[in-house]
């Protein structure tokens, strides 16, 4: 059997004639020209040379898949995904009660199939809260990690080809909650959710939850003002005090490491309103912050330098044998482009914040609601609509080849930018064209951007 992970995580173990299985569905379905090539089958027992060739095919075509809109979207390929992740954990389909967290400690109990993907549990926890059907798309539901003084690191969004029950239950440690939490980046769409009581409730209770602790500084004259409309339980006011904050709406992810502006620098990450933000401790203590805005950046990936262990050591986010870093390449100046690279256990939530920041500016680009962004039921069935992409994380590969060009001219490195990722790429040393997440915002860019 095959050891698939998905985001760092064991997810399955599948075999090869069932991977051979879904590879004949999806050509049934979509036709032998939009489905990449299966590894053949052999007459032979395999060498184990062959065997390794084979697991490199086999994970080569799973990207490719989970990389194209059609395909990585489709209900064949996230059902054979939630079929096998729970076949995997063997656990029966059954009721069980799911707890989930509000952003104010808030427990709110549903009671669910251990087979009910994401987007119907995220429906259950609507309804348990009286959350209007237009407003779902508004939040999602997020694997996270309690810390010890009672803050949340992020693992990652829960995604379509998962299943929440026993995505946490299979990590066998109490410390890992599923909390809801607005999905959303441009703060104007908050005017949507607090038109109604409980989107309103909601979201003020994940503001407070935010400024406690320290996810959004203030002063002691704006901890006066919004102490005061506390008191008269002024939510809307409250938040709208809140949305003049520098950093209303970020998620603020763990101390980490960064190689800009040098090597080994310490830094606290933020992502919101269409950027990373940077805190980073310079090695002479002084703390310096910038900002990445996500329409700058030309690609980014995600990498591992440790092959992924098939014991359970690779199966919990956050451990220190596998090492993730996000990478990306920022354009600096007009005629400079530039590798940026974090090295976080958050890697993986860092890419889908990116790329879900690029799909909403998108969307709102070609005068698409967000309000569409949920997939409707058709005929009982779920169905995500046209103007959402399915949010994808880029594949784990090696580390990045270490003597690779850190930045070259924009004019010979345009050439590779295509509107729905890499076509291919300028440089001897980069990866292959399937290594990279390209960013389809950035081809917007122009000269007022710079």
């Amino acid at each position: 059997a095959y050891n698939i992970h998905v985001n760092g995580v064991l997810h399955c173990r599948v075999r090869y004639s069932q991977l051979l299985g879904l590879h004949e569905q999806l050509r049934k379905e979509y036709g032998a020209n939009v489905v990449p090539a299966f590894p053949p089958k052999k007459i032979f027992t395999l060498t184990p040379a062959e065997v390794e060739q084979r697991r490199e095919q086999l994970e080569k075509y799973m990207q490719a898949v989970r990389q194209d809109p059609t395909l990585g979207g489709s209900e064949t390929f996230n059902s054979f995904l939630r079929k096998a992740q729970q076949e995997t954990q063997q656990i029966p389909t059954e009721e069980v009660v799911l707890e989930v967290l509000l952003s104010n400690g808030q427990k709110v109990k549903v009671t669910i199939l251990t087979s009910d993907q994401t987007e119907d549990v995220l429906e259950a926890v609507a309804s348990k809260l009286d959350l209007p059907d237009d407003l779902i798309g508004y939040f999602s539901l997020f694997l996270v990690r309690e810390t010890k003084d009672g803050a949340f690191s992020f693992v990652r969004k829960l995604q379509e080809f998962e299943l929440p029950y026993v995505s946490v239950t299979s990590l066998h440690n109490p410390e890992f909650r599923i909390i809801l939490r607005k999905s959303y980046w441009d703060s104007s769409y908050d005017d949507d959710v607090m038109e109604h009581r409980v989107g309103l409730n909601l979201l003020y209770a994940q503001t407070v939850s935010d400024i406690e602790h320290g996810w959004i500084p203030v002063n002691k004259e704006q901890h006066r003002q919004l102490k005061s409309l506390q008191e008269k339980v002024s939510k809307k006011e409250f938040i709208r005090l809140a949305q003049t904050l520098k950093y209303y709406g970020y998620l603020k992810f763990d101390p980490c490491v960064t190689d800009f502006p040098e090597k080994g620098c310490h830094v606290v990450v933020s992502a919101g309103n269409n950027e990373l933000n940077f805190q980073v401790r310079l090695p002479n203590e002084q703390i310096k912050e910038g900002s990445f805005k996500v329409t700058r950046m030309r690609c980014w990936r995600v990498t591992s330098s440790v092959p992924m262990s098939n014991g359970p050591s690779g199966s919990s986010p956050g451990k220190s044998e596998v090492k993730l870093e996000l990478a990306f390449e920022y354009l600096m100046s007009k005629d400079r482009l530039q590798w940026v690279t974090i090295t976080s256990p958050q890697a993986i939530m860092l890419s889908i914040c990116l790329q879900s920041m690029v799909d909403e500016l998108m969307v709102k680009k070609s005068g698409g609601s967000i309000r569409k962004m949920f997939r409707r039921r058709v005929n009982g069935a779920l169905r995500r609509s046209e103007s959402q992409q399915a949010v994808k994380s880029p594949p784990l590969l090696d580390s990045p080849d270490a003597s690779r060009e850190p930045m070259a001219k924009l004019s010979s490195k345009l050439t590779s930018v295509s509107l729905r990722g890499i076509s291919h790429s300028s440089s001897a040393n980069d990866a292959g064209a399937n290594d990279f997440h390209g960013n389809y915002a950035f081809e917007g860019i122009g000269d007022e951007d710079l």
